[in-house]
């Protein structure tokens, strides 16, 4: 939700301190995503005066102008003289002074403006229509500004384009906010301000026409099923003109993102963002038609029937079903309800007599109906958060004086008005003793029926000093209980200002649990490893292990689980992996100049079989490894991770948890699609498998614009803590020398180092203290094709006494014995 700074301070006075601001909506459970200065969009674009005109030489229908620009006016020689540019619109000889984009400019559409030629003659710059700039969608020829327009002015000041825009995380449950005036009564509870509300001055405008007829005699409406709408209002506007809006009104939709249309679509969407009530114009001559030969346009809200089909307004052909809602005529459907309006009933510059539907709708049937199509809209993100029914016919009549007044139309009298099922208020009781207990705090008793009041609810007291009667107000469909009224006081007085104490009582304490302790090695590990923790969703894209190409049966993570209610058609599911999600932010770094990432996650995942009622959850660690540990020095070289530096990680995280017999088992490349073949593996421990390490296979990487080695692993949380133990084991400072020794040995190249090893520990028995891995060497023409050295460094010691030289012997020729026998080895000499 983006809430015009500007616009909001037309009803409460905004905080001057923007950052302080925004820490305290923070802090109250408004998110702020982000704050935008308008103005910066329209850089190097200025008023200007056309000098002179003439038609282009090589064309029937572009023009050589000749603009002043005033001190931005720079020829060829790089004296200051007009600019030349070649211009398109029809309407050229009759603009004296306009809206011109320089060179260097980039419009509000990407569109960045170079100098160049058209058809041999030079183009310095760009004059402007109204669509070029983001106005509006009049692109019938550039911008005509009054004749005492100063020159040279940046367009923003001249516009007064200067505002300030939040970019707001609302939450699902708190739908009065998602509207100006709703906004407005947070900041007034907030800071304990008063609020203005623009809805009676609004009222007052209404003027009904009894020459423009009644409004029962020109529309029916029949609800078929009240749990799909509670209430639904029709009014009519007869003789409108259909234009361009006035300035402050594409003013106001332009600084929160939406494009002026015209002025009565306009004006919906001008009510929408205002009092957070969707509405929707249709052109009454075309319901009317579509419903009968008596003229009279008959409104049936119903369920669509079984392959139903609508075209909606951004002309796509939706076929439908009997979950979803439509607003239809006898003959047809005529819009989506709650989603989207028809084609067929569409409001045009033809149009002369408007229908305006304000309703409410359910939201269940809602947000299934959108997320199916894919169709996400202004309107139901409203109606699947519910839409108040109360106050809709205020809100009709409010817009149909606003349509009247700037399409110049009459309004007829009435309203059609069907309410089957009206929300009622909850009645609840506040405890201030039982409030103050709970939240640890002593919060005055008219610091209480403050916040309540300003937040809309009704506060009386009773013959009880310690008990409120509240009444909670329709709009906010959240205060259902006693506690939901806790909640808000205590957010608005602020949390930050209570004292954090321990609960009461004797003999209370606390300490971590074995596993707890673990998680907390976990983390420290990581951390210690130079990886940073973060957090992804945990709704995912059901194609995300496809376009992976990861295998989710051979990995084992099971079927996806569905939701029901997603938030959107890429968030469908519960995820399988976390890696997607930590490939994501990898991509989002990377494109932001950040060439080293190293992150790392621990959190659930799901999964689905048949015949099980619940799904699945299991908890994972995943890390990711992108670019360098450092970069470059005079004296270093920034080297790239690799599969081993993976390893490692892996390595000192089994050590700090203590895990055992540890191995790891390369990985095949069927089983491990989206992996580097010869660069994955399994982890095992004993006969547990605790997870895989890879590099990510460049396709794979791909698929989230990664151009650049993925290293990544994913563990079994449960099955690293099942493995772990209390503690390494003890081994005391040796007090006896050992004896070193370097061997090499031959081999082919599908013997593994793992399986070289697992044989010199056996051969080696108690005397065989460790075995390192320090050389391998290829080389067809001194070792053979297909062959390679694995040279290794062993160290032979004795508990409790000095080895001899003959045991050592002895023990090296056993040991050369078994491995040459086990694996075909041969020394090399």
């Amino acid at each position: 939700m983006k809430i015009s700074l500007k616009w909001l301070a037309d009803y409460v006075t905004v905080p001057e301190d923007l950052k302080a601001f925004c820490d305290r909506l923070d802090l109250t459970g408004t998110g702020v995503e982000g704050v935008d200065k308008l103005g910066a969009n329209y850089d190097r674009i200025v008023t200007s005066e056309i000098v002179s005109f003439e038609p282009h030489p090589d064309s029937d229908h572009l023009w050589i102008t000749k603009v002043n620009v005033g001190e931005w006016n720079l020829g060829e020689d790089g004296k200051p003289e007009p600019l030349q540019i070649v211009c398109g619109a029809p309407n050229v000889p009759q603009v004296k002074k306009t809206i011109t984009a320089l060179v260097g400019a980039t419009m509000p559409d990407g569109t960045e403006i170079k100098k160049g030629k058209l058809r041999g003659q030079v183009s310095c710059g760009m004059n402007c229509s109204a669509r070029e700039l983001g106005l509006s969608a009049d692109h019938a020829g550039i911008i005509s500004l009054p004749e005492d327009t100063p020159v040279g002015v940046p367009f923003a000041d001249f516009a007064k384009l200067g505002d300030t825009v939040l970019d707001l995380e609302i939450t699902p449950n708190r739908p009065d906010c998602l509207s100006v005036t709703g906004f407005a009564r947070e900041v007034g509870a907030m800071y304990d301000v008063p609020v203005k509300s623009p809805l009676p001055e609004m009222l007052a405008a209404l003027r009904e026409d009894a020459a423009a007829g009644k409004v029962e005699d020109l529309v029916s409406v029949d609800i078929a099923d009240a749990s799909r709408c509670k209430r639904y209002t029709a009014r009519v506007i007869r003789d409108v003109k259909i234009g361009p809006s006035p300035d402050w009104l594409v003013e106001r939709l332009s600084a929160i993102g939406a494009r002026s249309i015209n002025n009565v679509v306009d004006v919906t969407n001008y009510i929408l963002f205002l009092f957070g009530q969707p509405l929707h114009a249709f052109d009454l001559k075309k319901v009317a038609a579509l419903s009968g030969e008596d003229g009279k346009a008959r409104i049936i809200v119903r369920p669509a029937a079984e392959g139903e089909h609508l075209v909606t307004l951004d002309k796509e052909d939706r076929a439908l079903n009997p979950d979803m809602t439509v607003i239809a005529t006898p003959g047809s459907a005529v819009a989506l309800a709650g989603v989207m309006g028809g084609l067929a009933s569409e409001v045009t510059e033809e149009t002369t007599d408007v229908l305006l539907e304000a309703a409410t709708f359910n939201r269940s049937h809602t947000s299934r109906t959108s997320r199916s199509l894919g169709l996400i809209s202004e309107s139901s993100l409203r109606y699947e958060r519910t839409v108040d029914d109360n106050p809709i016919a205020d809100y009709s009549a409010a817009a149909a004086a606003l349509i009247a007044e700037l399409a110049g139309g009459r309004v007829a009298e009435g309203i059609v008005d069907v309410w089957p099922e009206r929300t009622l208020p909850q009645q609840l009781k506040f405890r201030t003793l039982r409030f103050c207990d709970m939240m640890g705090a002593d919060i005055e008793t008219d610091e209480i029926i403050r916040i309540l009041t300003d937040l809309g609810c009704t506060v009386a007291k009773t013959a009880d000093p310690y008990v409120l009667d509240v009444v909670a107000p329709t709009f906010r469909p959240d205060l259902e209980r006693e506690i939901d009224l806790y909640e808000e006081v205590l957010r608005l007085h602020g949390m930050d200002r209570i004292t954090p104490t321990l609960p009461g009582g004797r003999g209370r304490f606390g300490s971590r649990t074995p596993d707890q302790q673990r998680l907390t090695i976990i983390t420290n590990t990581l951390r210690a490893a130079g990886l940073n923790e973060t957090m992804t969703y945990s709704f995912a894209d059901p194609e995300e292990l496809k376009r992976l190409n990861m295998d989710a049966a051979a990995l084992g993570l099971g079927e996806p689980v569905e939701l029901i209610n997603p938030m959107s058609a890429d968030m469908s599911v519960m995820r399988q992996s976390i890696i997607p999600g930590l490939l994501r932010n990898v991509s989002y770094n990377l494109s932001r100049g950040v060439a080293n990432v190293q992150l790392f996650e621990i959190g659930a995942v799901f999964s689905a079989a048949e015949g099980r009622k619940r799904p699945k959850e299991r908890r994972r660690l995943a890390g990711v490894l992108v670019g360098a540990m450092h970069e470059a020095s005079w004296n270093e070289v920034a080297r790239p991770f690799d599969f081993f530096d993976g390893k490692g990680v892996v390595e000192n995280l089994v050590r700090e948890l203590a895990i055992d017999k540890v191995r790891y088992k390369a990985l095949a490349a069927d089983d491990a699609a989206f992996l580097q073949p010869g660069r994955a593996a399994e982890v095992l421990a004993g006969g547990a498998n605790l997870g895989w390490l890879g590099e990510i296979h460049p396709a794979s990487a791909k698929a989230y614009d990664i151009e650049v080695p993925v290293v990544a692993f994913e563990l079994d949380v449960d099955a690293l803590l099942k493995a772990a133990r209390p503690a390494r084991d003890y081994v005391d400072v040796p007090l006896f020398p050992a004896v070193n020794m370097d061997l090499a040995f031959v081999v082919d190249d599908d013997v593994t180092s793992e399986r070289m090893e697992q044989v010199m520990r056996s051969a080696g028995g108690n005397l065989l203290e460790s075995v390192r891995l320090f050389d391998v060497y290829r080389d067809a023409k001194r070792l053979g094709a297909g062959k390679k050295s694995l040279a290794y460094a062993l160290v032979w010691r004795a508990e409790g006494r000095t080895l001899k030289g003959e045991e050592v012997e002895k023990a090296a020729e056993k040991l050369v014995k078994k491995v040459s026998g086990a694996t075909g080895a041969v020394v090399r000499g």
